[in-house]
């Protein structure tokens, strides 16, 4: 019996150590698997943010400038090197872009922002004056399946441009066929005609100066021209094409430099219907191009972090949201609602429930002037006076304030900038553009806007000081400046040809923005040493560096 007893005493101690041990084992998995989870939670946390971004040119504003955006809001951004990029002299390279793509486009990347038109003709430029052939474009086109095929979850953003229709020869500056600059009024015109009697029907009159410009216009030129939209128009259904069976997360088209009557107007019309049943979720066509990337970008950062700012957009008085500004063929507030959906937001009409505040300088007569107009003198102009105090109200109460400035095109306006410097308000701004047309600015102003919740202080700062520099100061004022200080100059050179005077003109405009710096702006780390390259050999644009803010 004792024995007995001793062998049942050690079976249950047996039994205990094996359940105790067993409990143990068990604690130790959920342990190890818990830990592991948090710590697979914790990778997936910091895994940073990685977009592919092709440019449809190497121009400053398209480039390193909204490559900067991204950056200070902490996303790394993978590029194509500038030489890769066409520019107005070296329309680019699509064959030599799609191999860098494919390289790229590593399995890290959290989206692809890219340009159509530079992996269909080498550049936005090319997009208007390349040698391919119709079907050689469409191949190309073809060349996104592929890149689908092998990259299934990346999502893919796409931008193109629907050729544009410059005014005149001058205002193509340079970047259409040669002939262009010639007939360039005359082609704008007769295409004008063609698009109203579309919709309209024309005058007697009208009808008479259509068959006068068929006679006046060189039919070759025309036959070329017209023959250059017609491989646009085919690949621009193609990339519709592709966005109707997901081969593209989001197709983004621009109408560029157009009217309410153009060609431009008239494909585009025709491209939106060609892609409605799409939805506008997918699929878009818009004013404007040179903002496109950064909306773009903003879009993919937005939708990676499942978010959907609130945008509560406020018109200075008096025509307002139905301003149709210059380079558009439509009113402007249909330009900015198209912006903040393709940038992943949202229009609020509750101004309480918004994030931000849209705030849009136009003029109250619904007038886009130049930059470089008389009227652009400082001088407080109607309306002036009641859109500060809008923004300054907004301020006051804390609100995140963009401002897009439009009264003029390609520069700020120099009466209210003058404004917001006597209130101190110019860095109370989340975000501001006054450059190139009036949609270029307010969508990049959106974009940017949008993006500075990801920022420190500083480079918020930092992103307002090069906009004020560039579209006040040099777009403004400067580049007149300058401009009328060329025929000073020895050697060849012109406004939209620098040349021999480059180097000399860039050192007299980097001295008068250190001039205007000082005047008008805080003091920064380089306000005394910035400097001025001139990368497009014309004074249009201008890549302005300087120290930190």
């Amino acid at each position: 019996m004792p024995v007995e007893k001793n062998s049942r005493k050690w079976l249950v101690l047996v039994i205990r150590k094996f359940l105790l041990r067993g409990v143990a084992c068990v604690l130790l998995s959920l342990m190890i698997l818990i830990t592991g989870a948090q710590g697979y939670a914790a990778k997936k946390k910091v895994v940073p943010e990685k977009i592919l971004y092709i440019p449809h040119d190497s121009r400053p504003i398209v480039n390193g400038q909204t490559i900067e955006v991204l950056e200070k809001a902490g996303i790394q951004i993978i590029s194509p090197p500038e030489e890769l990029l066409g520019n107005r002299e070296n329309v680019g390279d699509p064959d030599l872009l799609w191999d860098w793509l494919n390289k790229n486009a590593k399995k890290d990347l959290t989206a692809a922002v890219i340009s159509a038109d530079s992996l269909l003709y080498g550049s936005l430029v090319g997009s208007r004056k390349h040698d391919y052939d119709g079907d050689e474009v469409l191949a190309r086109a073809d060349l996104f399946t592929e890149f689908r095929r092998k990259h299934k979850k990346l999502p893919l953003y796409v931008f193109g441009s629907i050729m544009r229709t410059p005014r005149t020869g001058l205002a193509s500056g340079y970047e259409e066929p040669d002939y262009y600059r010639y007939y360039g009024t005359n082609i704008f015109r007769l295409t004008e005609l063609m698009d109203k009697q579309e919709l309209e029907g024309l005058t007697p009159r009208e009808i008479k100066e259509f068959n006068f410009l068929q006679r006046l216009i060189p039919t070759k030129a025309i036959e070329d021209w017209m023959g250059r939209r017609e491989k646009n128009f085919a690949a621009n259904k193609k990339l519709i094409d592709y966005t109707k069976n997901n081969t593209f997360d989001y197709l983004l088209l621009g109408r560029d430099d157009n009217a309410p009557f153009s060609q431009t107007h008239n494909e585009g019309r025709k491209l939106l219907e060609y892609g409605r049943k799409i939805g506008s979720k997918k699929y878009l066509t818009t004013a404007g191009i040179d903002e496109f990337g950064l909306l773009l970008l903003a879009r993919a950062v937005n939708e990676r972090a499942k978010t959907s700012p609130k945008i509560f957009v406020k018109y200075n008085w008096g025509r307002g949201a139905q301003t149709i500004p210059s380079y558009s063929d439509e009113p402007i507030d249909d330009s900015i609602r198209a912006a903040i959906g393709v940038a992943g937001a949202t229009v609020v009409d509750d101004e309480s429930s918004a994030d931000f505040i849209l705030a849009v300088n136009t003029n109250p007569d619904g007038e886009t002037f130049e930059a470089d107009n008389p009227i652009n003198n400082g001088n407080l102009r109607e309306g002036t006076k009641y859109f500060v105090d809008t923004v300054q109200d907004y301020i006051d109460e804390g609100r995140k304030v963009i401002v897009a400035d439009i009264a003029f095109a390609n520069g700020s306006d120099n009466a209210l900038m003058e404004q917001l410097k006597q209130r101190d308000i110019l860095f109370k701004l989340q975000a501001y553009a006054g450059w190139n047309t009036p949609t270029n600015a307010s969508g990049f102003a959106l974009s940017e806007g949008i993006l500075t919740t990801r920022m420190k202080d500083n480079s918020v700062d930092e992103l307002l000081l090069r906009r004020y520099l560039d579209d006040w100061a040099y777009q403004a004022n400067i580049r007149q400046i300058g401009a009328a200080q060329l025929n000073w100059l020895a050697g060849d050179g012109r406004y939209e040809v620098l040349d021999g005077k480059r180097d000399e003109t860039a050192e007299t405009c980097a001295l008068l923005l250190e001039s205007f710096a000082q005047r008008n702006l805080p003091n920064f780390k380089g306000n005394d040493n910035i400097r001025v390259r001139f990368p497009w050999n014309r004074m249009f644009e201008a890549e302005i560096s300087f120290g930190e803010f």
